[in-house]
């Protein structure tokens, strides 16, 4: 499934706790089908102070729009400011009604902080609470309807914004591990120090891709920004004995061509590959920020991302569907040597394997990539590049 359904699907449950989930106020711009949003209407009704006033087109389907006076969902049509008007007065209903409200506005990426970045400052500003959700994310995910879908730039505007926690999930268990430390948060025990006046910007895709089990013991990764997903050994490649070694870091969607990537590389060329879903590049060099101003006051403090990569063999590449302005945040904090791979300049329209080829964000242009970054450090033959770019049609 893809993470937009998988993130629909966890709230949908959680608006079933009887205690909790009159508290949830979904907000949508119009399009709730596209993100699967329809399951929500039966149970919950989309609020009209008047009713249902209309019969809908699709009031022959058993989940049609259902208009209600007592309804849950707010249902702006095409109006992201309207939308975010809404948002702003039900994160910040905790201290101006002394009713904490748990919203969540799910939107086309490309449409949030490109059209209404100054009403999330102003979120900030007035300490709200609550979760922004990017669907239809990142570059090359949705290109046939060309550049209006190409969002390949708001998680550096999200960075601009000190109350926002910027999250780009890779898997349905990360989306369920992020909305659960942010509900603890923001509406739960914070720990001592803990900023709970922070909003949370999650971006989803609309790929249906495969969603592994959790693994054990990644909940501090997840919610710091970094873990290791799988070794070239625990993925089960045949790999020669004693081979060259690189660490691939990805983001969102990008993971899967990753995995891709790490495959061709132990099959063609002997290289060992390890996976890291990188899940916040931006809590990431938060931590790392604050990890130096720590240094200057004469506290010894290592970085979450040094100590995650801490013994990891070989060089980083890092890849998203995002410019690579996006990996690079947390570049001068890593020890290895390091390469990026990202969609930088204007989308286009054409299907996603197109698009990641233009960009060069596809995985064999990450096994290219990786071959580059070994040659020049004497691992692999500089034949091999040339051979790789030749064999793939780059």
């Amino acid at each position: 499934m893809a993470t937009t359904m998988a993130f629909v699907r966890l709230v949908k449950d959680l608006i079933r706790d009887k205690e909790t989930g009159r508290r949830w106020v979904p907000i949508v711009p119009d399009e709730a089908r596209t993100f699967g949003m329809e399951s929500l209407f039966p149970s919950l009704g989309i609020y009209s102070p008047k009713g249902q006033t209309y019969e809908p087109v699709d009031r022959d389907q058993l989940m049609y729009y259902k208009e209600a006076k007592n309804g849950q969902i707010l249902n702006e049509g095409i109006t992201e400011a309207g939308s975010m008007a809404d948002f702003i007065a039900a994160s910040t209903a905790y201290s101006t009604h002394g009713e904490a409200m748990i919203p969540f506005y799910i939107f086309y990426s490309m449409f949030g902080w490109q059209r209404t970045a100054d009403q999330m400052w102003q979120l900030g500003d007035q300490l709200g609470r609550g979760f922004l959700v990017g669907a239809t994310a990142g570059r090359t995910t949705l290109t046939g309807e060309g550049l209006q879908h190409a969002d390949g730039h708001s998680p550096v505007i999200a960075a601009t914004n000190p109350a926002a926690l910027t999250y780009d999930p890779a898997f349905a268990y990360e989306v369920a591990a992020i909305v659960k430390e942010g509900l603890r948060r923001m509406y739960g025990e914070a720990a001592e120090g803990e900023d709970r006046d922070v909003f949370y910007y999650l971006t989803v895709y609309n790929e249906p891709m495969p969603q592994p089990a959790k693994p054990a013991g990644i909940d501090e990764g997840i919610v710091k920004g970094l873990y290791r997903f799988n070794t070239a050994e625990s993925a089960g490649v045949d790999l020669p004995a004693n081979p060259s070694r690189i660490q691939l870091l990805s983001s969102g969607t990008a993971i899967h061509w990753a995995l891709e990537a790490q495959k061709l590389l132990a099959a063609e060329w002997g290289v060992a590959a390890d996976v890291w879903s990188a899940t916040s590049w931006t809590e990431l060099r938060r931590d790392a920020l604050e990890a130096d101003a720590a240094l200057l006051r004469g506290e010894e403090r290592i970085p979450y991302v040094r100590e995650a990569l801490a013994g990891a063999e070989g060089p980083v590449l890092a890849v998203s569907d995002y410019m690579r302005q996006v990996p690079d945040q947390i570049a001068q904090w890593v020890e290895q040597d390091w390469s990026s791979l990202g969609a930088d300049g204007f989308g286009l329209s054409d299907t996603r394997d197109a698009a990641r080829r233009h960009f060069g964000v596809d995985a064999q242009s990450i096994v290219v990539a990786a071959l580059a970054q070994l040659a020049r450090r004497g691992e692999v033959q500089a034949s091999a590049v040339k051979e790789a770019r030749e064999r793939y049609g780059l």
